[in-house]
């Protein structure tokens, strides 16, 4: 069986568990825990594993893979049934694009280790780091908004009318920029969709909440 190591508020391991759900497969989690024991992703027994210390890591036979997006490519191309990518070219580079602005533009700005960098390093107050986050979500966010606005293949999702790639992404970014009080009325196709995935079966298994690890 796959085996998946996540947190239960990781947005990248959020992605992934997204992606297993919507293709319908079955998989073990394995809870590290970001915050506990100065960090259970920092420790050898974990680094052993992904010598990142990042979530999400996925295990699937003798394949152990790290970053969530190649995790989800790997998953596409060895899991072909239910695709998170459309059949044409210029549809999967549109959904990478939506995708990598989540998970390189938006996400790596905001990870734990950087808030955490901000606080004990830089001595910047919990209120400027709140404000750092916000700040950053909203310049990506509108950006996401921009590109569904403009785009005819925006649909009830971000490319189509079926959650793919794109929606693995930014349904989990959505998540965290409610928990950081990120108004998301400027964004309301975001909103919509965010909604609409709310509604599905395989969005609500993966949500934070339904984890074994929840707190």
């Amino acid at each position: 069986m796959i085996k998946l190591y996540t947190y239960y508020r990781s947005s990248a391991a959020y992605r992934v568990r997204i992606g297993l759900q919507l293709k319908g497969l079955a998989y073990e989690s394995i809870p590290v825990h970001l915050a506990r024991d100065g960090g259970e992703q920092l420790h050898d027994s974990y680094r052993a594993i992904n010598p990142g210390a990042l979530v999400p890591c996925l295990v699937d036979g003798e394949l152990t893979l790290s970053q969530s997006l190649a995790i989800l490519e790997y998953l596409e191309e060895k899991y072909p049934e239910t695709p998170l990518l459309p059949g044409d070219a210029a549809g999967r580079a549109r959904v990478r694009a939506l995708a990598l602005i989540v998970a390189c533009d938006i996400h790596p700005l905001n990870n734990l280790r950087v808030l955490r960098y901000l606080g004990s390093e830089l001595r910047l107050a919990e209120a400027g780091q709140t404000a750092w986050y916000q700040h950053w979500v909203r310049e990506g966010l509108q950006v996401i908004e921009t590109h569904l606005a403009r785009d005819t293949q925006t649909g009830a999702f971000c490319h189509g009318d079926t959650p793919g790639l794109a929606d693995c992404c930014l349904i989990p970014q959505v998540f965290n920029a409610r928990r950081f009080d990120v108004d998301l009325t400027g964004y309301p196709l975001i909103a919509t969709i965010a909604a609409r995935a709310a509604e599905l079966p395989a969005f609500a298994a993966a949500h934070p909440s339904r984890q074994p690890d929840a707190e």
